[in-house]
């Protein structure tokens, strides 16, 4: 009978150049269901026990969910892998267009082992899997090398995902460019990709995804796109996509202001919807399947940058390239966007390393030469710092290249003041001293510091009501519920795999809609909070497997020392007594001891059997 899975995992082998197709066992559909689900339980199962991140015994996994490639609205795909940056369990997701195209290849997986003795891309068409010299291409930048590999095919339908010379240089904040303007950004998997040999992926399917009951999902379809229309929040995203967000992060005093110092910028305004849409916005675009057209496709006509095509540069790219480094020209800042596409960095991590650098010369722990002026508001010299990094060209390309944690290490106690970060992952543009359940969020998220592992800021910022009552931002009571919540709902539904768009419209219920008539699955609502649970200790107990210390759970040190100089929540910080409530807090409420780790107790009622292995 027809559904929307493919039942087949691809496994490569790159030491060997062999391939190998797998069913999924019936357990993995039924407890993990797909995407973070499945990329969790199969890295604890495969990795070794302390295996290298850059290592070839570490896989690297690409992974759709059971909608991906169906009409459901706003679907998307994830790679996961051990992250080379925090030495933890990273997913990283991407929209677009080369999510899609696993499937139509015939896969709900693929799964990278080994490493390849010389440079190649696995090509998938017609004729199956195959790997490919890739020497000639080794060195080009990611949005080179796609328009390479389609020449060298001569078609340009495939959709290929790729790495830069960062990636290539095995730069621990790497990312992965799944065709033009779409990117697994965060955690360094384009590092993973570097270190096996494997410039890119290029895949052109012919198979078709089925629907298990076509009647059934054309109305539960329809559900969703009317939510999705008729949401507020996703109305916004259709006008402005998230630039609509950096005014927002000003006024409530949560953006990154020259490295985080502040939670406020005169620069706001320039980089926000209104300053976009005069020098760059021309037309919206859309990923596949989606209904909200977030994008906002422009150029750059005017000025030192002009000219070149760009896409809307997203809030967290506007914050921390731009108000982080107080830069406040637009074009400018796409320009810094676009030097980390074609290079394959991670901009919010670039943007830590580069306000990182700044404030280190302030305080005379770096020097600027006369060809490199370290200092806030040189757009300049933050495009030569990427470069610098992406190539670890020279001491201090080789020194911001590791990432602002063993950067500071490297520099002395005086720098780790300046180096934002959790777990060793750059903090992302939303700064939480005066929003402690965001704080909170932060330090517990499973790959590090992240805003998309739950977003408890949209409730402390707005006074959004929780169970019936307005969140109250500074207030401390009840956010470790609140984060727990967020967190299990968004693991639950990031195995579909999901956009978080998307999610503001359409409600858990048509979500269970869809995924019933798409698989023929009989799961209620609550099913998304409960399997996001099991999903989270998985990826906790290989966190802690791994050596993960929850010492290092907590902010950094700037928040904690440091009042907010202005904005609504001026003279507010958020002390190790607060860190210490909402982590115990936190703790109880998902079933974990003091140290952090899973009880029995905690495995049996979330339906762990760790018996249960995934094996290639």
């Amino acid at each position: 009978m027809a559904h929307s899975y493919m039942n087949q995992i691809l496994h490569i082998n790159l030491s060997k150049g062999s391939f190998h197709h797998l069913e999924p066992p019936a357990w993995m559909r039924e407890n993990y269901l797909g995407g973070k689900g499945w990329g969790a339980k199969m890295l604890l199962d495969i990795v070794p026990e302390n295996a290298d991140p850059l290592g070839p015994e570490n896989a690297l996994i690409f992974l759709t969910g059971p909608l991906t490639a169906t009409p459901a609205p706003a679907m998307r795909a994830c790679v996961v892998t051990k992250s080379p940056l925090t030495n933890t369990f990273l997913d990283s997701y991407f929209g677009g267009y080369f999510g899609p195209e696993i499937k139509y290849a015939g896969y709900d997986a693929i799964v990278f082992t080994g490493k390849s003795p010389d440079p190649v891309f696995l090509q998938i068409d017609h004729n199956g899997p195959s790997l490919v010299p890739a020497k000639d291409i080794w060195g080009q930048d990611a949005i080179k090398s796609n328009k390479s590999i389609k020449s060298r095919l001569g078609d340009e339908n495939f959709k290929i995902a790729t790495i830069g010379p960062a990636g290539e240089n095995k730069v621990p904040f790497a990312l992965i460019c799944c065709e033009t303007n779409r990117q697994a950004g965060r955690g360094g998997a384009g590092a993973v990709m570097g270190s096996k040999n494997l410039k890119a992926i290029a895949l052109k399917g012919d198979k078709l995804v089925g629907i298990h009951d076509q009647k059934k999902f054309n109305l539960a379809l329809s559900k969703a796109n009317k939510e999705i229309q008729d949401s507020l929040e996703c109305q916004g995203l259709m006008a402005t996509g998230t630039a609509g967000s950096v005014e927002f992060a000003n006024e409530t005093g949560l953006i990154p202001f020259r490295n985080f110092s502040d939670g406020t910028s005169p620069l706001a305004a320039k980089l926000g919807d209104k300053g976009q849409s005069q020098k760059l916005w021309l037309s919206r675009s859309a990923c596949f399947g989606c209904p909200i057209a977030c994008s906002q496709m422009g150029a750059v006509r005017t000025g030192r940058y002009a000219s070149f095509v760009t896409d809307i540069v997203e809030y967290e790219t506007a914050a921390m390239l731009g108000t982080n480094l107080d830069i406040g020209d637009p074009r400018a800042v796409a320009h810094l966007n676009r030097l980390c596409d074609e290079l394959g960095i991670d901009t919010i991590s670039a943007g830590a390393c580069i306000s990182f650098a700044f404030e280190a010369a302030v305080k005379g722990l770096l020097k600027s030469t006369d060809d490199l002026k370290l200092e806030f508001g040189n757009a300049k010299a933050a495009a030569d710092l990427i470069e610098m990094i992406a190539h670890k060209k020279g001491p201090l390309g080789k020194l911001l290249s590791q990432g602002v944690k063993k950067a500071a290490q490297e520099l002395g106690y005086e720098a780790e003041p300046l180096a934002m970060h959790i777990k060793g992952m750059e903090m992302p543009a939303w700064g939480p001293r005066g929003i402690p359940g965001m704080g909170l969020a932060y330090m517990t998220a499973d790959r590090g510091a992240c805003h998309q592992r739950g977003f408890p800021a949209g409730y402390e910022a707005t006074g959004m009501e929780w169970k019936g009552k307005p969140v109250k931002a500074l207030e401390l009571e009840g956010k470790a519920e609140l984060v727990f919540s967020l967190q299990n709902y968004l693991a639950g539904t990031d195995c579909l795999v999901k956009c978080d768009f998307g999610a503001m419209g359409v409600t858990p219920e048509t979500y269970a809609l869809l995924l019933n008539a798409a698989t023929g699955s009989n799961i209620q609502a609550s099913f998304f909070d409960e399997l996001g649970e099991r999903i989270w200790n998985i990826t906790r107990i290989f966190n802690l497997r791994e050596g993960m210390d929850i010492n290092d759970e907590r902010l950094p040190r700037r928040f904690v020392d440091e009042p907010l100089p202005s904005g609504p929540h001026k003279g507010h910080r958020i002390t190790e007594d607060d860190m210490k409530y909402l982590l115990k807090d936190y703790y109880q409420i998902r079933g974990w001891d003091e140290k952090g780790r899973p009880t029995l107790e905690t495995l049996e009622k979330t339906g762990i059997r760790l018996d249960d292995k995934f094996r290639l």
